[in-house]
């Protein structure tokens, strides 16, 4: 039955009242409370960000109904919730998001969330079985760099978590969760196999990505790229002057042909720096847009997780190869 919350009902007959519900479970179905879908049996899963959405659409399957809150162009490091994602979030059956402070604005919320209902964090399950493939974060003890994502064999990894989490909330269907599980780990470990021959095309000394922050090291580990970022892990970071010298330098010496735009952050530092390696004589080119803490278009080839993973290999392949 609809609820009105928040508001007096415009139906205060009874008969009106009843009226109107029957014509609201003729359109729609019946609606769970605070949601606006029909309550059709299957678990309503909110996640943070694309990549940790597509990861549970994987393995929930036909069982899920899953809603992403942030879109392509967001950029989780500076993302507050709004009203709307509070709602969804109050209104879900199970939360997931990446975890390792990416969405650090967020965390007070999932926190507080997690206190009465199923929230987890999909990089829980990195620390504890793969911690040693795990970029620490320097200076801060105990704490890693959260764009797991960008090794996809390592992401694959999560699958698993994600099946034994959704079966702890509705066990009757964990054998289902379990074998989308293991088929969308074979999907993945086949693009893993397809990242590590493309990118194996480019010569070793042309094998380096110059991006805007520092997004790209789970990558550059995974297929023996050589990464630089001008701004930290988090874009929270301000770009350190005496490191972005530094990458001038490299840049012109090693006369690196192409750098890279994030479709998630801001281009000004990427621009600034290609300005800066023409002052010194070197032209260097912008390679293309790579997609880094989040998609594409839902509608688009970037829209799903492996979509966007072979954009990107393409892209750096076409700039630098």
């Amino acid at each position: 039955m609809h609820r009105t919350l928040g508001r007096t009902s415009l139906c205060d007959s009874p008969a009106v009242f009843l009226a109107a519900a029957g014509l609201c479970l003729a359109l729609t179905g019946c609606r769970r409370a605070g949601s606006d879908e029909p309550d059709d049996g299957r678990l309503r899963v909110v996640c943070t960000t694309g990549p940790v959405a597509d990861l549970a659409r994987h393995v929930g399957g036909e069982r899920v109904r899953v809603k992403a809150l942030m879109g392509p162009g967001v950029d989780p490091h500076l993302y507050q919730a709004l009203p709307a994602d509070v709602a969804r979030l109050n209104a879900a059956d199970v939360v997931f998001y990446n975890g390792m402070h990416l969405e650090g604005r967020m965390a007070d919320l999932l926190g507080r969330l997690g206190r009465r209902k199923p929230v987890f964090a999909v990089t829980d399950a990195l620390r504890e079985r793969h911690a040693e493939r795990l970029r620490p974060l320097p200076g801060a003890d105990g704490e890693f760099d959260p764009h797991v994502w960008f090794d996809v064999a390592l992401w694959a990894a999560c699958a698993d978590f994600v099946a034994e989490k959704l079966s702890e909330v509705d066990p009757g269907h964990a054998a289902e969760y379990r074998r989308n599980a293991a088929r969308y780990e074979a999907e993945l470990h086949e693009l893993d196999r397809w990242c590590r021959e493309q990118l194996a095309a480019i010569p070793e000394e042309q094998r380096v990505l110059v991006t805007a922050h520092d997004a790209f090291g789970y990558f550059g580990a995974a297929y023996e790229v050589e990464v630089h970022g001008i701004q930290g892990m988090s874009t929270a970071d301000e770009a350190d002057l005496g490191s972005v010298n530094r990458l001038i330098d490299l840049l012109v010496t090693r006369r690196i042909q192409a750098v890279f735009v994030e479709t998630s952050v801001s281009e000004r530092n990427v621009r600034a720096l290609v300005e800066a390696c023409a002052a010194r004589g070197h032209r260097i080119r912008i390679g293309g847009h790579l997609y880094s803490d989040a998609m594409g278009p839902a509608d688009s080839p970037t829209g799903t997780y492996a979509g966007m993973v072979r954009h990107n290999v393409n892209t750096i392949i076409k700039a630098l190869r």
